[in-house]
């Protein structure tokens, strides 16, 4: 979700300005993607890379998700979304908020109308280290591991392969998102900020989504004969 700061300094705003804005963006696009049968949804919401940002910018996000997720936490359960949590390691979490993202993953736990994971102080490289010492800390053998093994021992092993992923303000970066997870997602770059997201780009996102030929490495199927 990117292009906040951007967003705001087009309109001589400050930047909290951008970051306060996007709450709207990410209320239509979960109700987007709910309403269009989307089973997984991820919204990197805040990196290990943005701790590395002003402090006082820092410390308003902290209390600006904590608002975000006490005001809408009754539409989320309303709405039969599951809500989990990806990251929450670092300390600097201020304990309230670490807390606010507990009760909300237990309030909808049971939740089976769409599963949304916010990744928040969350770092790819970071999760595959971490899959790693798990596996070490098991006494798996080296020769027994298998990706499938190895992704077992990544946070919410349940989370299927990305398919998708859209990042917003024209931006081309990873950004350290789900490395595991991507390796075979197809990516779609739209150049509207993201406090501007609105549902038709989310469903534009989709509708390229769905023409594109997901061939995994292998060939296109022959059709008519045709043997190219």
């Amino acid at each position: 979700m990117d292009g906040n700061g951007r967003w705001a300094q087009q309109r001589s705003l400050p930047r909290t300005a951008g970051h306060r804005a996007a709450e709207t963006a990410v209320i239509d696009v979960i109700e987007a993607a709910r309403s269009a049968g989307v089973e997984w949804l991820s919204l990197y919401a805040f990196s290990t890379e943005n701790w590395n940002r002003p402090g006082a910018e820092v410390e308003f996000l902290m209390r600006l998700v904590r608002r975000v997720v006490r005001k809408h936490a009754p539409l989320l359960l309303a709405r039969g979304i599951r809500c989990r949590f990806l990251g929450v390691a670092d300390p600097r979490i201020p304990r309230e908020l670490a807390q606010d993202f507990d009760d909300l993953a237990v309030l909808t736990a049971d939740n089976r109308g769409m599963t949304l994971t916010v990744a928040f102080d969350h770092g790819g490289r970071r999760d595959i280290v971490e899959a790693a010492r798990s596996l070490i800390r098991s006494g798996t053998p080296a020769d027994e591991v298998t990706e499938r093994i190895f992704a077992d021992h990544l946070p919410f092993p349940d989370t299927p392969d990305v398919d998708l992923v859209i990042r917003t303000s024209g931006e081309q970066r990873i950004s350290n998102f789900m490395l595991w997870q991507v390796a075979y997602a197809e990516w779609v770059f739209p150049e509207v900020l993201w406090p501007e997201f609105r549902a038709p780009d989310f469903l534009a996102c989709l509708h390229t989504y769905r023409r594109r030929d997901r061939r995994f490495g292998g060939v296109p199927a022959r059709t008519n004969g045709d043997p190219s």
